[in-house]
């Protein structure tokens, strides 16, 4: 899709693409419209390249509904997503797009290729960070992707991480570290399990977190190399360069946070955004955290060549040959192939001694333990015992402590071992019988929307009111008042602004009177003289540049007589 024709599409004849925003390694991200809601969106459209994989397709859908379902602060929100048909060269073909909140800022990347932040706004940076990360990781939702530009800083100050959930549904349709990179951007952010081809979890967010804090602290990211692999090998392998050397007035604790961050093994990294969050703070604040035993802190992954895994010497060896200038000798071709050839025989061997002479009370086991799904989102959560081979079991009951579709507690309980196929009964919150209407100051409707939803209220009539105080969409009061309590399924009818506000005649009032009533109006006054009117000069307003309805803190000209 180009930007020409994206600006006269429609996609699902709902979202009206004008203004062309930027594109990526995955996507082409456009400004639009909601003509539903008659709001304005962000529309990221998948490559032409990814689309044409249906597993893809299935699993980027899967993706984009679990982390529609984030409602916090600190995330740009997923409101839809689907597919558009077009016509391309090749014929019809199907491109998967999703709608954010449209977010008016600019993208970390963009601010830090404009100067380095000062510590204090890089440490509270990726504190907000971990915030956003702290409540995924809850939701059972690992974002793969930390880097740069996908953190947003509203004009406003506020760090809002997006993409949540297309990492996941690409990398499980990706099969190589180079096809992954190519598509997600750069390796300078991976983790060593993610460049081993690994599984994750929210550890692996935790690592990359750290990349983007030493980043942001020193202007310039742990790892470089030639190639994507070349960088990945260094993750798993090299220590970095501890972020005080780069910039001396980096401090010992901030040093200590950022390098336990790094660390190869996850078990001795943070295991949690909260531990890391609490720990930054410790050292921003100039105190020394503690983070474990100062041997943990100083370790070498590679310490002993024999503790190197296979996957780890394949990685090395793949970093050495594929960066092409580099001079060095190779095997003969021949070796190459006898060795290739003696590991399919070993193999074969190996497979055949499992099929027809292993005992079989070697059996694997097939029970599966019940994992930790308390506070987890229902849909999330039936999704991990899936994967398990489990069946879940949804059970609504009310309750006060968790918001509604938050899983309360398990049966079997988390810890239990239960056979493949065994059914876990989720107790799913449905919201207090009865809750109080929540505050609505700043939020916007949206906001207001998940907050309602986890009381177990929904949204009742939407009316628009003019407030020259109050950005577009933002809730301006409620009915009933805040504080009533209602019943769980009830609504509450909500004004919102329009983001207008009414530009008074201003004709014969004196120019200081009109001066007062723009700017109580929210909006800009610009006094010119007029030489033209035929009467004695007296600051007398005897034309404007616009009246009516006009957007917030518009410029209106007001033209004086000057004689």
């Amino acid at each position: 899709m180009s930007e020409t024709a994206g600006a006269q599409r429609t996609l699902a004849g709902r979202y009206a693409i004008s203004e062309y925003l930027g594109q990526g390694g995955m996507s082409t991200v456009y400004r639009g419209t909601d003509v539903k809601l008659g709001r304005q969106v962000a529309i990221k459209v998948m490559r032409a390249n990814l689309a044409s994989d249906e597993q893809f397709r299935t699993r980027f859908r899967q993706e984009a509904q679990a982390a529609s379902r984030l409602a916090h602060p600190g995330i740009v929100r997923v409101l839809d997503a689907g597919d558009d048909l077009i016509q391309t060269g090749e014929g019809p073909q199907r491109l998967p797009f999703i709608v954010m909140e449209f977010v008016d800022g600019k993208n970390l990347r963009e601010l830090a290729d404009e100067g380095r932040l000062s510590q204090a706004e890089a440490c509270r940076v990726v504190d907000a960070v971990l915030g956003a990360l702290e409540y995924s990781h809850r939701a059972g939702i690992v974002h793969r992707d930390i880097k740069p530009a996908n953190i947003m800083i509203t004009r406003s100050g506020q760090v809002k991480v997006m993409d949540f959930g297309i990492a996941r549904a690409v990398s499980e349709t990706s099969s190589t570290v180079q096809q992954t990179t190519a598509i997600l951007g750069t390796a300078a952010y991976f983790s060593p399990e993610q460049a081993k081809g690994e599984t994750v979890d929210i550890r692996t967010d935790l690592y990359s977190t750290g990349v983007l804090l030493y980043e942001l602290l020193t202007g310039d990211v742990p790892f470089r190399g030639e190639t994507a692999v070349a960088v990945a090998y260094q993750h798993v392998s090299e220590r970095p360069q501890p972020p005080s050397e780069r910039d001396p007035e980096i401090s010992p604790a901030l040093d200590r946070v950022i390098l336990h961050s790094l660390a190869k093994d996850r078990t001795r990294r943070f295991q949690s955004a909260s531990e890391f969050r609490e720990a930054l703070r410790l050292a921003a604040e100039g105190t020394m955290p503690r983070l474990g035993r100062e041997e943990e802190q100083s370790s070498v992954l590679f310490s002993n060549p024999e503790d190197v895994s296979e996957s780890e010497l394949a990685l090395r060896r793949l970093s050495e040959t594929g960066a092409s200038s580099r001079a060095q000798s190779r095997p003969p071709v021949m070796w190459i192939w006898a060795a290739i050839l003696t590991v399919i025989a070993v193999v074969v061997a190996v497979v055949f001694w499992l099929v027809t002479l292993a005992p079989k009370s070697f059996a694997p086991d097939t029970s599966r333990e019940v994992p930790e799904l308390v506070d987890v989102d229902r849909d999330a959560a039936l999704e991990t015992l899936s994967e398990l081979g489990l069946v879940g079991v949804p059970v609504e009951v009310a309750n006060e402590e968790f918001g509604a579709g938050r899983v309360i507690r398990t049966d079997p309980e988390a810890g239990a071992r239960v056979a493949t196929g065994a059914s876990v009964r989720l107790f799913v919150s449905t919201g207090p019988e009865s809750a109080a209407v929540p505050d609505f100051t700043r939020m916007s409707l949206e906001q207001y929307t998940a907050a309602l939803n986890e009381l177990g209220l929904e949204i009742g009539s939407v009316t628009t009111q003019d407030d020259p105080s109050q950005p577009a969409g933002w809730v301006l009061g409620v009915h009933p008042t805040v504080g009533t309590e209602l019943t769980r399924g009830e609504t509450v009818d909500v004004v919102t602004s329009t983001g207008q506000v009414l530009v008074p005649d201003l004709i014969n009032q004196p120019l200081s009177a009109a001066k007062t009533l723009l700017e109580g109006s929210g909006l800009n006054a610009n006094p010119l003289p007029d030489a033209s009117c035929a009467m004695t000069p007296n600051l007398t307003i005897i034309r404007q540049s616009i009246v009516g309805q006009q957007p917030q803190k518009s410029t209106v000209d007001i033209y004086y007589c000057s004689g």
